[in-house]
């Protein structure tokens, strides 16, 4: 049994992991092009309306909407099917912030679903159970490239006629049995922020199908303003409070670049996903990242779970082994389910105000906390997390693995 680097022995990689340049001359041509324009205010300009009409064409859908942000795309979906002061949002727990804001903005009240243990996913019986006369939208978080069971989300919101946004800021080109996330629920909403698969530095979008929705999300991004009409008068006839969400040229102008690379970036990353997958099959205590049945996974990272007992070392153990053996990874994803964050715990969304918890529209009381959604609590507590890279080679997925598989036998063989 060889000797882990940890305690001393020979670490498992020795080479660095393959690099790349996410833009270039492909970036520079569109932001010249934009440039050369002589503005770089969207309605005037040419660069945003071509990426709206290649990411609708790549998705089959019929309209797209561009945002700033995102948290901005989101929170338009959200104005658009018409979440309120008072109304329920019912969401995932583990997320990024910017999955919550638009909810809190539209003075409306974050409902928490638990997750399945697998997949990482919102739990459909879960979504059910928390569904109230107050319901007004169902927010999937696709988490990491994987795609929610969207079947039985459908069928809950069709039931009680409720509306679906779906959180692809994580999950480009992720499918579920053949259609792509971001289709499937009444608002897609994607992210274009440095972290994505693809970016422009921040940006978003909205997909969809409905003319009437899309008419609603593109006057919500713009401050409300009808941008359909050809009266100037009425144009600025603002019926109700909307924000600025507007992308610019030089956005739209890197994001027409970009999006040509987005199915390479995604099918480099579901190789490398499902490549981890098989090859940490069947180790003590490691339970690979569960693809939703009929999905495919586009990896905006790794993220699997341990069971120390049957592992016979803790995650901590682990994650500092499997570093020292030249695997950078880490423990858990965020720190504590959104939940448990002061904002929710306090009640505190606006400082000196208790909306919108306390807001007289929702006149119901509400408690966050520890022990809401233990699943979700379980799964932070028991995940680590690794990263994927389009640049990522095959020798860097054979030495992962092999690192993986080293470190788990070496632990398994002292129990």
């Amino acid at each position: 049994m060889s000797e882990l680097a940890l305690y001393g022995g020979e670490k498992t990689k020795t080479t660095p992991f393959g690099t790349g340049k996410r833009f270039g001359e492909d970036e520079l041509k569109e932001l010249k092009e934009a440039l050369d324009q002589n503005t770089l205010f969207y309605m005037s300009g040419k660069k945003v309306k071509q990426f709206c009409k290649d990411f609708t064409e790549m998705y089959g859908a019929k309209y797209c909407v561009p945002a700033s942000s995102g948290t901005a795309a989101i929170h338009v979906a959200l104005g658009t099917v018409g979440v309120s002061a008072g109304d329920e949002v019912i969401t995932s727990p583990i997320t990024d912030m910017g999955t919550v804001i638009g909810i809190l903005y539209q003075n409306a009240i974050p409902i928490f679903a638990d997750l399945d243990p697998n997949t990482y996913n919102m739990d459909p019986e879960s979504i059910e159970s928390k569904i109230t006369e107050k319901t007004k939208a169902i927010l999937v978080v696709h988490l990491a490239g994987n795609p929610s069971d969207m079947d039985a989300i459908m069928d809950i919101a069709r039931r009680h006629n409720i509306k679906v946004i779906e959180d692809c800021a994580q999950s480009y080109m992720c499918y579920y049995k053949g259609k792509l996330a971001g289709t499937i629920g009444d608002v897609g909403c994607f992210s274009l922020n440095n972290f994505k698969h693809i970016s422009t530095g921040d940006g978003g979008m909205c997909l969809l199908n409905d003319e009437e929705l899309y008419k609603k999300a593109f006057k919500f991004a713009d401050k409300n303003y009808d941008r359909f009409t050809k009266d100037a008068s009425a144009m600025r006839r603002i019926e109700f409070l909307a924000p600025n969400y507007r992308m610019n040229e030089l956005q739209g102008a890197v994001a027409v670049a970009q999006l040509k690379k987005l199915k390479w970036i995604c099918d480099r990353r579901n190789t490398y996903g499902d490549g981890i997958t098989e090859g940490i099959k069947g180790l003590p205590g490691i339970y690979p990242h569960k693809i939703t049945e009929g999905g495919k996974c586009s990896y905006w990272f790794y993220m699997l779970r341990i069971d120390e007992s049957e592992a016979s070392v803790s995650r901590d153990e682990y994650v500092r082994a499997l570093t020292m053996e030249g695997i950078p990874c880490s423990a858990g994803y965020i720190p504590a389910c959104v939940y448990e964050y002061d904002l929710f715990v306090n009640k505190n969304a606006y400082p000196g105000s208790d909306c919108p918890f306390g807001c007289k529209f929702y006149g119901k009381d509400i408690t966050y906390g520890k022990g809401l959604c233990p699943t979700a609590e379980e799964i932070l507590a028991t995940t680590i997390r690794l990263n994927v890279n389009e640049f990522y080679t095959e020798d860097d997925l054979r030495d992962t693995v092999k690192a993986m598989q080293k470190v788990s036998k070496y632990f398994s063989s002292r129990k």
